[in-house]
C-alpha cells in the first residue's frame, strides 16, 4: 500500500515529506476498515480511494494560502486530512454535520498526531467561529452560487475560496455572474493521475 501511494505521489509535480506515503497508507487503511461497518464513502477499493480521495485532494495543495484553512463539508476528511498531512505548517478546521464521519475524522487525526487539525460537527449555515479564514475549500458540495451564499463569508478579505469541481462549471459561473457578487474567479484544470478521463477543475474566487 505504501509503495503504491508513493508511486502515485511521484506522479504529481509536488514535493512531499518522507513519511507522507506512510501516513496516507494509514488513512486509507482506516477508511477502508471503517467503511466496512459504516457507510463513509461510496468508493470501496483501496486503489480507487488512493486516486479519488488522496490524489483528488492533494492536487489542491498549490492553491492553499495563509495559515488558516476551513474545509467545508469535509465528509470523512477530504480534502482536509490529506492537505493537513502535506502542509503541517497550516491550521485546518474540518467541518461537517454528519456525526459518524466526524467521528472518523477525529479518530484519524488522533491516530496520525495531526496537531494542526480541528474537527467541528456543524452545518456550515450554523457555524460561527467569530473570525475568517485565509482559505476556504470545498469539494463537490453544492453549486457555486449556493456555496458563496452559505460559506463565502468565512473567507477573509484577502483570502481565497477554492471550489473543487468535476467538469467545467460553465452554468454555475454564469449564475454567479448574474448575481453580481464582488468575487473574481479563475478556473484551473486539474490533472489527477488515474482520473485522466474524468474532468477536474478548481475554481478560485477572490474578492
Amino acid at each position: 500500500m505504501t509503495a503504491a501511494i508513493q508511486k502515485a505521489l511521484n506522479s504529481l509535480d509536488q514535493a512531499f515529506a518522507d513519511d507522507t506515503a506512510e501516513k496516507f497508507g494509514i488513512l486509507i487503511d482506516e477508511l477502508e476498515r471503517w467503511n466496512r461497518k459504516i457507510n463513509l464513502t461510496a468508493i470501496r477499493g483501496k486503489k480507487d480511494m488512493i486516486t479519488s480521495h488522496l490524489l483528488d485532494s492533494v492536487v489542491a495543495a498549490p492553491f492553499i494560502i495563509g495559515k488558516s484553512v476551513l474545509d467545508v463539508g469535509t465528509g470523512p476528511g477530504f480534502p482536509g486530512l490529506p492537505l493537513a498531512i502535506v502542509q503541517p505548517e497550516r491550521h485546518f478546521t474540518l467541518l461537517d454535520s454528519n456525526n459518524k464521519k466526524i467521528m472518523f475524522v477525529e479518530h484519524v487525526a488522533r491516530l496520525l498526531g495531526l496537531d494542526n487539525v480541528i474537527v467541528i460537527q456543524s452545518r456550515v449555515e450554523d457555524y460561527a467561529p467569530g473570525h475568517g479564514f485565509d482559505t476556504v475549500i470545498v469539494r463537490a458540495l453544492a453549486s457555486l452560487p449556493r456555496l458563496m451564499e452559505i460559506a463565502g463569508h468565512h473567507v477573509r478579505e484577502d483570502g481565497v475560496f477554492v471550489a473543487l469541481k468535476g467538469r467545467y462549471p460553465e452554468e454555475e459561473l454564469e449564475q454567479l455572474n448574474q448575481l453580481r457578487l464582488l468575487w473574481r474567479h479563475a478556473v484551473i484544470e486539474l490533472n489527477v493521475p488515474g482520473l485522466e478521463e474524468e474532468s477536474r477543475h478548481a475554481v478560485l474566487l477572490r474578492r
